[in-house]
Protein backbone atom coordinates (compact mmCIF):
# COMPACT_ATOMS: atom_id res chain seq x y z
CA UNK A 1 0.00 0.00 0.00
CA UNK A 2 1.11 3.66 -0.79
CA UNK A 3 0.52 6.65 1.48
CA UNK A 4 0.28 8.75 -0.56
CA UNK A 5 -1.06 8.71 -4.34
CA UNK A 6 -1.55 11.53 -6.71
CA UNK A 7 -3.71 11.17 -10.26
CA UNK A 8 -1.99 13.43 -12.49
CA UNK A 9 1.30 14.75 -13.09
CA UNK A 10 0.88 18.35 -14.14
CA UNK A 11 2.44 21.19 -11.84
CA UNK A 12 0.21 20.05 -9.11
CA UNK A 13 1.00 16.35 -9.06
CA UNK A 14 4.29 16.26 -9.88
CA UNK A 15 5.36 18.86 -7.00
CA UNK A 16 3.22 17.18 -4.92
CA UNK A 17 4.05 13.71 -5.34
CA UNK A 18 8.06 15.40 -4.81
CA UNK A 19 7.15 16.58 -1.57
CA UNK A 20 5.58 13.76 -0.35
CA UNK A 21 8.53 11.71 -1.20
CA UNK A 22 10.97 14.49 0.19
CA UNK A 23 8.50 13.90 3.71
CA UNK A 24 9.20 10.37 3.68
CA UNK A 25 5.96 9.16 2.31
CA UNK A 26 5.95 5.94 -0.30
CA UNK A 27 4.37 7.95 -3.08
CA UNK A 28 3.05 6.91 -6.64
CA UNK A 29 2.05 9.21 -9.58
CA UNK A 30 -0.53 7.87 -12.05
CA UNK A 31 -0.40 9.69 -15.42
CA UNK A 32 -2.63 7.93 -18.69
CA UNK A 33 -0.90 10.03 -20.83
CA UNK A 34 2.61 8.81 -22.64
CA UNK A 35 4.56 12.35 -20.88
CA UNK A 36 4.70 13.58 -17.48
CA UNK A 37 3.90 17.06 -17.01
CA UNK A 38 0.45 17.58 -17.70
CA UNK A 39 -1.15 20.15 -20.05
CA UNK A 40 1.23 23.03 -18.53
CA UNK A 41 4.61 21.05 -19.90
CA UNK A 42 3.43 19.45 -22.77
CA UNK A 43 0.43 21.57 -24.78
CA UNK A 44 0.24 24.82 -22.43
CA UNK A 45 2.34 27.40 -20.40
CA UNK A 46 6.12 25.95 -21.63
CA UNK A 47 5.50 25.63 -25.31
CA UNK A 48 3.52 28.81 -25.18
CA UNK A 49 5.89 30.43 -23.43
CA UNK A 50 8.41 29.35 -25.69
CA UNK A 51 6.78 30.55 -28.97
CA UNK A 52 5.93 33.40 -27.43
CA UNK A 53 10.33 34.29 -26.89
CA UNK A 54 10.71 33.50 -30.68
CA UNK A 55 7.73 35.51 -32.21
CA UNK A 56 9.22 38.59 -29.95
CA UNK A 57 12.44 38.09 -30.88
CA UNK A 58 11.24 38.06 -34.53
CA UNK A 59 9.32 41.44 -34.02
CA UNK A 60 12.03 43.18 -32.23
CA UNK A 61 14.61 42.47 -35.10
CA UNK A 62 12.23 43.33 -37.68
CA UNK A 63 10.69 46.54 -35.82
CA UNK A 64 13.10 47.57 -32.85
CA UNK A 65 16.56 46.88 -34.06
CA UNK A 66 16.81 49.48 -36.97
CA UNK A 67 16.47 52.02 -33.31
CA UNK A 68 19.49 50.87 -31.99
CA UNK A 69 21.81 51.07 -35.18
CA UNK A 70 21.33 47.42 -36.22
CA UNK A 71 19.89 46.68 -39.38
CA UNK A 72 18.70 43.42 -40.64
CA UNK A 73 18.40 42.61 -44.19
CA UNK A 74 16.25 40.04 -45.85
CA UNK A 75 14.94 39.25 -42.43
CA UNK A 76 13.48 35.83 -42.51
CA UNK A 77 11.10 33.38 -40.37
CA UNK A 78 11.67 30.11 -40.08
CA UNK A 79 8.29 28.85 -38.96
CA UNK A 80 9.23 24.77 -38.61
CA UNK A 81 12.20 26.05 -36.87
CA UNK A 82 10.40 27.98 -34.43
CA UNK A 83 8.10 24.86 -33.75
CA UNK A 84 11.18 22.58 -33.24
CA UNK A 85 12.55 24.63 -31.11
CA UNK A 86 9.02 24.58 -29.26
CA UNK A 87 9.11 21.19 -29.49
CA UNK A 88 12.43 20.46 -27.85
CA UNK A 89 11.49 22.57 -24.88
CA UNK A 90 8.92 20.66 -24.03
CA UNK A 91 10.84 17.60 -24.15
CA UNK A 92 13.42 18.64 -22.20
CA UNK A 93 11.13 20.53 -19.84
CA UNK A 94 9.52 17.17 -19.35
CA UNK A 95 11.90 15.10 -19.36
CA UNK A 96 13.49 16.80 -16.34
CA UNK A 97 10.09 15.92 -14.75
CA UNK A 98 11.26 12.33 -15.46
CA UNK A 99 14.32 12.71 -13.86
CA UNK A 100 12.87 14.35 -10.67
CA UNK A 101 10.26 10.94 -10.40
CA UNK A 102 13.60 8.99 -10.34
CA UNK A 103 15.41 11.22 -8.14
CA UNK A 104 12.91 11.16 -5.31
CA UNK A 105 12.32 7.43 -5.87
CA UNK A 106 8.72 7.80 -7.20
CA UNK A 107 6.71 5.19 -8.37
CA UNK A 108 5.15 6.15 -12.26
CA UNK A 109 2.20 4.40 -13.08
CA UNK A 110 0.62 4.84 -16.88
CA UNK A 111 -2.82 4.29 -17.17
CA UNK A 112 -6.31 5.71 -16.52
CA UNK A 113 -7.43 6.00 -12.77
CA UNK A 114 -10.84 5.39 -11.37
CA UNK A 115 -11.64 5.91 -7.99
CA UNK A 116 -12.86 2.65 -6.00
CA UNK A 117 -13.09 3.95 -2.31
CA UNK A 118 -11.51 6.58 -0.59
CA UNK A 119 -8.61 4.09 -0.27
CA UNK A 120 -8.20 2.19 -3.41
CA UNK A 121 -8.16 3.17 -7.10
CA UNK A 122 -8.69 1.21 -10.16
CA UNK A 123 -5.91 1.50 -12.68
CA UNK A 124 -6.64 0.38 -15.96
CA UNK A 125 -3.41 1.46 -18.96
CA UNK A 126 -1.23 0.10 -21.36
CA UNK A 127 1.37 -1.47 -18.84
CA UNK A 128 -0.17 -5.11 -18.05
CA UNK A 129 -3.60 -5.81 -16.98
CA UNK A 130 -6.08 -4.18 -15.17
CA UNK A 131 -5.10 -3.68 -11.33
CA UNK A 132 -6.32 -2.15 -8.46
CA UNK A 133 -4.41 0.43 -6.21
CA UNK A 134 -4.24 0.60 -2.54
CA UNK A 135 -3.18 3.69 -1.19
CA UNK A 136 -4.02 5.78 2.95
CA UNK A 137 -4.51 8.88 0.87
CA UNK A 138 -5.64 10.17 -2.61
CA UNK A 139 -4.86 13.71 -4.33
CA UNK A 140 -6.61 14.46 -7.39
CA UNK A 141 -4.80 16.64 -9.87
CA UNK A 142 -6.47 16.07 -13.26
CA UNK A 143 -6.39 19.10 -14.56
CA UNK A 144 -8.93 21.18 -16.78
CA UNK A 145 -9.30 20.83 -20.54
CA UNK A 146 -10.80 23.71 -23.32
CA UNK A 147 -14.17 25.24 -22.88
CA UNK A 148 -16.24 25.93 -26.09
CA UNK A 149 -19.40 27.80 -26.51
CA UNK A 150 -22.44 26.46 -26.26
CA UNK A 151 -23.69 24.92 -30.30
CA UNK A 152 -20.09 25.41 -31.14
CA UNK A 153 -17.81 22.38 -31.60
CA UNK A 154 -13.23 22.09 -31.62
CA UNK A 155 -13.11 19.91 -34.34
CA UNK A 156 -9.02 20.80 -34.23
CA UNK A 157 -8.72 21.64 -38.00
CA UNK A 158 -10.59 25.16 -38.07
CA UNK A 159 -11.98 25.93 -34.86
CA UNK A 160 -9.29 24.74 -32.56
CA UNK A 161 -8.28 24.98 -29.16
CA UNK A 162 -4.49 25.98 -27.67
CA UNK A 163 -3.32 22.47 -28.04
CA UNK A 164 -3.85 22.83 -31.67
CA UNK A 165 -3.15 26.41 -32.32
CA UNK A 166 0.72 25.71 -31.01
CA UNK A 167 1.02 22.88 -33.67
CA UNK A 168 -0.18 24.60 -36.67
CA UNK A 169 1.85 23.37 -39.48
CA UNK A 170 1.04 27.19 -41.57
CA UNK A 171 1.09 30.68 -40.20
CA UNK A 172 -2.63 31.74 -40.35
CA UNK A 173 -3.39 34.55 -42.85
CA UNK A 174 -6.28 34.94 -40.26
CA UNK A 175 -6.45 34.14 -36.85
CA UNK A 176 -10.32 34.75 -35.39
CA UNK A 177 -10.09 34.72 -31.63
CA UNK A 178 -13.35 34.23 -29.43
CA UNK A 179 -12.34 35.25 -25.72
CA UNK A 180 -9.89 38.37 -24.75
CA UNK A 181 -8.43 36.27 -22.04
CA UNK A 182 -4.96 35.71 -21.08
CA UNK A 183 -4.91 32.37 -23.60
CA UNK A 184 -6.30 34.30 -26.43
CA UNK A 185 -4.15 37.29 -26.04
CA UNK A 186 -0.78 35.52 -25.85
CA UNK A 187 -1.21 33.42 -28.94
CA UNK A 188 -3.18 36.51 -30.66
CA UNK A 189 0.08 38.25 -29.87
CA UNK A 190 2.32 35.85 -31.23
CA UNK A 191 0.71 35.13 -34.83
CA UNK A 192 0.51 39.31 -34.91
CA UNK A 193 4.13 39.41 -34.88
CA UNK A 194 4.79 37.03 -37.43
CA UNK A 195 2.74 38.30 -40.00
CA UNK A 196 -1.28 37.28 -39.07
CA UNK A 197 -4.32 39.26 -39.29
CA UNK A 198 -5.45 38.56 -35.44
CA UNK A 199 -9.36 39.52 -34.76
CA UNK A 200 -10.68 39.37 -31.37
CA UNK A 201 -14.13 38.89 -30.26
CA UNK A 202 -14.89 39.54 -26.72
CA UNK A 203 -18.16 39.37 -25.02
CA UNK A 204 -17.69 41.31 -21.72
CA UNK A 205 -16.41 45.32 -22.12
CA UNK A 206 -12.58 44.72 -21.48
CA UNK A 207 -10.15 42.04 -22.67
CA UNK A 208 -8.40 40.01 -19.65
CA UNK A 209 -11.83 40.99 -17.57
CA UNK A 210 -10.28 38.99 -14.53
CA UNK A 211 -7.70 41.74 -14.00
CA UNK A 212 -7.32 45.02 -12.53
CA UNK A 213 -8.94 47.14 -15.27
CA UNK A 214 -6.04 49.41 -16.30
CA UNK A 215 -4.05 46.55 -17.43
CA UNK A 216 -6.91 45.58 -19.87
CA UNK A 217 -6.86 49.11 -21.32
CA UNK A 218 -3.37 49.39 -21.60
CA UNK A 219 -2.44 46.24 -23.11
CA UNK A 220 -5.28 46.47 -25.85
CA UNK A 221 -3.54 49.75 -26.96
CA UNK A 222 0.01 47.69 -26.96
CA UNK A 223 -1.69 44.87 -29.32
CA UNK A 224 -3.61 46.99 -31.25
CA UNK A 225 -0.11 48.41 -32.31
CA UNK A 226 0.63 45.08 -33.75
CA UNK A 227 -2.14 44.98 -35.84
CA UNK A 228 -4.89 42.92 -33.69
CA UNK A 229 -8.81 44.13 -33.85
CA UNK A 230 -11.26 44.06 -30.62
CA UNK A 231 -14.26 43.45 -30.76
CA UNK A 232 -15.71 44.07 -27.18
CA UNK A 233 -19.43 43.72 -25.83
CA UNK A 234 -19.53 41.44 -28.73
CA UNK A 235 -21.67 37.91 -28.32
CA UNK A 236 -20.82 35.09 -30.63
CA UNK A 237 -23.56 33.28 -31.80
CA UNK A 238 -22.29 30.56 -34.56
CA UNK A 239 -19.15 29.36 -35.69
CA UNK A 240 -18.95 27.17 -38.52
CA UNK A 241 -16.11 25.46 -40.57
CA UNK A 242 -14.87 24.25 -44.21
CA UNK A 243 -11.96 22.60 -45.25
CA UNK A 244 -10.35 25.93 -46.36
CA UNK A 245 -11.27 28.40 -43.54
CA UNK A 246 -14.02 29.16 -41.05
CA UNK A 247 -16.87 31.76 -40.63
CA UNK A 248 -18.06 33.33 -37.05
CA UNK A 249 -21.16 35.11 -36.18
CA UNK A 250 -21.01 37.65 -33.45
CA UNK A 251 -24.34 39.83 -32.16
CA UNK A 252 -23.33 43.43 -31.23
CA UNK A 253 -24.87 45.17 -27.92
CA UNK A 254 -26.51 47.19 -30.58
CA UNK A 255 -28.50 43.87 -31.84
CA UNK A 256 -26.69 43.64 -35.23
CA UNK A 257 -24.80 41.03 -36.53
CA UNK A 258 -21.17 40.66 -38.01
CA UNK A 259 -19.80 37.56 -39.25
CA UNK A 260 -16.08 37.59 -39.85
CA UNK A 261 -14.08 34.91 -42.08
CA UNK A 262 -10.79 33.46 -41.50
CA UNK A 263 -8.89 30.38 -42.05
CA UNK A 264 -8.56 29.70 -38.26
CA UNK A 265 -10.92 30.34 -35.14
CA UNK A 266 -9.14 29.78 -31.56
CA UNK A 267 -11.62 28.63 -28.89
CA UNK A 268 -9.94 30.90 -26.02
CA UNK A 269 -13.55 30.82 -23.62
CA UNK A 270 -11.76 29.43 -20.91
CA UNK A 271 -11.16 26.08 -19.06
CA UNK A 272 -13.19 23.57 -17.10
CA UNK A 273 -12.27 20.36 -14.57
CA UNK A 274 -11.22 17.53 -16.00
CA UNK A 275 -12.70 14.67 -13.87
CA UNK A 276 -13.85 12.24 -16.42
CA UNK A 277 -13.45 8.90 -15.69
CA UNK A 278 -12.31 9.56 -12.47
CA UNK A 279 -15.58 8.02 -10.58
CA UNK A 280 -16.21 10.72 -7.94
CA UNK A 281 -20.02 10.17 -7.75
CA UNK A 282 -19.29 6.35 -6.91
CA UNK A 283 -17.40 7.49 -3.73
CA UNK A 284 -19.67 10.52 -3.52
CA UNK A 285 -17.48 12.92 -3.73
CA UNK A 286 -19.27 16.38 -4.13
CA UNK A 287 -18.41 19.07 -7.02
CA UNK A 288 -20.13 22.39 -7.40
CA UNK A 289 -22.19 23.52 -10.84
CA UNK A 290 -19.26 24.08 -12.21
CA UNK A 291 -17.71 21.11 -11.77
CA UNK A 292 -15.14 21.44 -9.67
CA UNK A 293 -14.35 19.62 -6.88
CA UNK A 294 -15.50 20.67 -3.74
CA UNK A 295 -12.60 20.78 -0.72
CA UNK A 296 -12.18 22.88 2.49
CA UNK A 297 -9.07 24.85 3.50
CA UNK A 298 -6.97 21.98 3.81
CA UNK A 299 -7.32 20.56 0.45
CA UNK A 300 -9.90 17.96 1.30
CA UNK A 301 -12.79 16.42 -0.25
CA UNK A 302 -15.89 15.55 1.59
CA UNK A 303 -14.86 12.04 1.52
CA UNK A 304 -11.75 11.90 4.59
CA UNK A 305 -8.45 10.67 2.91
CA UNK A 306 -8.80 12.20 -0.68
CA UNK A 307 -7.74 16.07 -1.57
CA UNK A 308 -7.88 18.00 -5.13
CA UNK A 309 -5.90 20.64 -6.00
CA UNK A 310 -5.53 22.72 -8.91
CA UNK A 311 -7.59 23.29 -11.96
CA UNK A 312 -10.33 20.62 -10.59
CA UNK A 313 -10.79 22.80 -7.49
CA UNK A 314 -12.11 26.75 -7.22
CA UNK A 315 -9.49 29.23 -7.74
CA UNK A 316 -7.51 30.59 -10.40
CA UNK A 317 -6.45 27.63 -13.24
CA UNK A 318 -2.47 28.68 -12.80
CA UNK A 319 0.57 25.92 -12.50
CA UNK A 320 2.31 27.56 -9.48
CA UNK A 321 -1.47 27.49 -7.69
CA UNK A 322 -1.59 24.01 -8.32
CA UNK A 323 1.89 23.32 -7.49
CA UNK A 324 1.46 25.58 -4.13
CA UNK A 325 -1.49 23.53 -3.61
CA UNK A 326 0.49 20.64 -3.61
CA UNK A 327 2.75 21.26 -1.12
CA UNK A 328 -0.06 22.25 0.91
CA UNK A 329 -1.42 18.74 0.78
CA UNK A 330 1.40 16.58 1.43
CA UNK A 331 2.88 18.98 4.18
CA UNK A 332 -0.57 18.61 6.01
CA UNK A 333 -0.17 15.01 6.22
CA UNK A 334 2.68 15.35 7.67
CA UNK A 335 1.89 16.73 10.20
CA UNK A 336 3.12 20.24 9.66
CA UNK A 337 1.13 23.57 9.72
CA UNK A 338 1.57 25.43 5.95
CA UNK A 339 -0.55 28.75 5.28
CA UNK A 340 -1.34 29.33 1.74
CA UNK A 341 -3.10 32.83 1.10
CA UNK A 342 -5.08 32.49 -2.29
CA UNK A 343 -5.12 35.90 -2.59
CA UNK A 344 -1.15 36.02 -2.95
CA UNK A 345 -1.17 33.98 -5.96
CA UNK A 346 0.46 36.34 -8.81
CA UNK A 347 -1.79 36.47 -12.27
CA UNK A 348 1.09 36.83 -15.39
CA UNK A 349 0.11 37.29 -19.13
CA UNK A 350 3.13 36.76 -21.14
CA UNK A 351 2.48 39.18 -23.89
CA UNK A 352 4.88 41.53 -24.38
CA UNK A 353 4.49 44.30 -22.54
CA UNK A 354 3.83 41.62 -19.90
CA UNK A 355 0.80 42.05 -17.04
CA UNK A 356 1.44 41.00 -13.91
CA UNK A 357 -0.92 41.38 -10.90
CA UNK A 358 -1.30 40.19 -7.15
CA UNK A 359 -4.12 41.47 -4.53
CA UNK A 360 -7.48 43.19 -4.75
CA UNK A 361 -8.26 44.76 -8.28
CA UNK A 362 -9.23 48.39 -7.86
CA UNK A 363 -12.63 47.26 -8.76
CA UNK A 364 -12.95 44.80 -5.74
CA UNK A 365 -12.11 48.03 -2.99
CA UNK A 366 -14.62 50.00 -4.97
CA UNK A 367 -17.52 47.35 -4.84
CA UNK A 368 -15.98 46.57 -1.37
CA UNK A 369 -15.94 50.08 -0.06
CA UNK A 370 -12.93 49.98 1.34
CA UNK A 371 -10.89 53.24 1.79
CA UNK A 372 -7.71 53.14 -0.27
CA UNK A 373 -5.01 55.46 -1.70
CA UNK A 374 -3.41 54.73 -5.57
CA UNK A 375 -0.38 55.51 -7.08
CA UNK A 376 0.88 54.81 -10.29
CA UNK A 377 4.48 55.06 -12.23
CA UNK A 378 4.62 55.35 -16.33
CA UNK A 379 7.36 53.20 -17.90
CA UNK A 380 7.41 55.73 -20.05
CA UNK A 381 9.42 57.56 -17.59
CA UNK A 382 11.57 55.12 -16.62
CA UNK A 383 15.60 54.87 -17.87
CA UNK A 384 15.91 51.42 -18.52
CA UNK A 385 12.40 51.03 -20.33
CA UNK A 386 13.62 54.20 -22.98
CA UNK A 387 16.84 52.29 -23.25
CA UNK A 388 14.92 49.13 -24.54
CA UNK A 389 12.18 51.05 -26.28
CA UNK A 390 10.05 49.30 -23.84
CA UNK A 391 7.84 52.74 -23.12
CA UNK A 392 4.16 51.15 -22.66
CA UNK A 393 2.52 50.32 -19.14
CA UNK A 394 2.99 51.45 -16.13
CA UNK A 395 3.22 49.92 -12.22
CA UNK A 396 -0.28 50.58 -10.24
CA UNK A 397 -0.08 50.59 -6.09
CA UNK A 398 -3.20 50.07 -4.03
CA UNK A 399 -2.59 50.70 -0.58
CA UNK A 400 -5.44 50.99 2.47
CA UNK A 401 -5.98 54.68 3.35
CA UNK A 402 -5.67 54.15 6.96
CA UNK A 403 -2.92 51.92 7.41
CA UNK A 404 -1.04 52.28 4.03
CA UNK A 405 -0.84 48.33 4.02
CA UNK A 406 -0.32 47.38 0.21
CA UNK A 407 -3.82 45.56 -1.18
CA UNK A 408 -2.64 45.38 -4.60
CA UNK A 409 0.03 45.57 -7.03
CA UNK A 410 -0.53 45.80 -10.62
CA UNK A 411 1.62 45.88 -13.44
CA UNK A 412 2.01 45.61 -17.94
CA UNK A 413 5.01 46.50 -18.87
CA UNK A 414 8.93 45.05 -19.96
CA UNK A 415 9.81 41.91 -17.83
CA UNK A 416 6.97 42.78 -14.98
CA UNK A 417 6.37 38.75 -14.72
CA UNK A 418 9.63 38.58 -12.97
CA UNK A 419 9.20 41.78 -11.02
CA UNK A 420 5.35 40.73 -9.58
CA UNK A 421 8.20 38.56 -7.12
CA UNK A 422 8.93 41.81 -5.24
CA UNK A 423 5.11 42.55 -5.37
CA UNK A 424 4.63 38.99 -3.54
CA UNK A 425 7.18 38.98 -1.07
CA UNK A 426 6.15 42.48 0.25
CA UNK A 427 2.40 41.69 0.49
CA UNK A 428 3.34 38.32 2.00
CA UNK A 429 5.09 40.70 4.89
CA UNK A 430 2.07 42.96 4.98
CA UNK A 431 4.65 46.13 3.27
CA UNK A 432 3.01 49.26 3.50
CA UNK A 433 4.13 51.50 0.16
CA UNK A 434 5.87 53.16 2.52
CA UNK A 435 7.96 50.16 3.23
CA UNK A 436 9.11 49.60 -0.79
CA UNK A 437 9.20 53.20 -0.89
CA UNK A 438 12.05 53.02 1.52
CA UNK A 439 14.27 50.57 0.20
CA UNK A 440 17.14 51.13 -2.12
CA UNK A 441 16.46 50.02 -5.92
CA UNK A 442 18.76 49.61 -7.82
CA UNK A 443 19.37 52.23 -11.09
CA UNK A 444 18.55 51.96 -14.28
CA UNK A 445 16.40 48.92 -13.76
CA UNK A 446 13.12 48.31 -14.73
CA UNK A 447 11.84 47.59 -11.00
CA UNK A 448 12.63 50.69 -9.56
CA UNK A 449 9.11 51.87 -10.91
CA UNK A 450 7.52 49.85 -7.96
CA UNK A 451 9.16 52.49 -6.16
CA UNK A 452 8.12 55.29 -7.34
CA UNK A 453 4.51 54.02 -8.07
CA UNK A 454 4.76 53.37 -3.86
CA UNK A 455 6.13 57.17 -3.66
CA UNK A 456 3.10 58.42 -6.19
CA UNK A 457 0.94 56.92 -3.38
CA UNK A 458 1.86 59.77 -1.20
CA UNK A 459 2.48 62.17 -4.15
CA UNK A 460 6.11 61.70 -3.90
CA UNK A 461 7.19 60.04 -6.81
CA UNK A 462 10.80 61.61 -7.82
CA UNK A 463 10.69 60.96 -11.80
CA UNK A 464 7.54 62.45 -13.13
Amino acid sequence: MYDVTIIGSGPGGYVAAIRCAQLGFKTAIIEKYDTLGGTCLNVGCIPSKAVLDSSEHFHNAKDKFKGHGIRMENLQLDFPQMMAHKAEVVQKTVAGVDYLMKKNKIDVLRGAATLQTAQSIYLQGAEGPARTIESKNIILATGSKPSSLPGIEIDKKRIISSTEALALSEIPKHLIIIGGGVIGMEIGSVYARIGSKVSVLEYTDAIIPSMDGTLGKELQKSLQKLGMEFYLKHKVTKAQSSESGVAVTAETAAGEFITLEGDYCLMAVGRKPYTDGLGLEEVGIKTDKGGRIEVNENMETNVPGIYAIGDVVKGAMLAHKASEEGVLVAEILAGQKPRLDHMLIPGIVYTWPEVASVGFTEEQLKASGRAYRAGAFPFRANARARMNDDLDGLVKILADERTDEILGIHMIGPRVGDIIGEAVAAMSYRASAEDIARMPHGHPTFYESVKEACLAVANRALHI
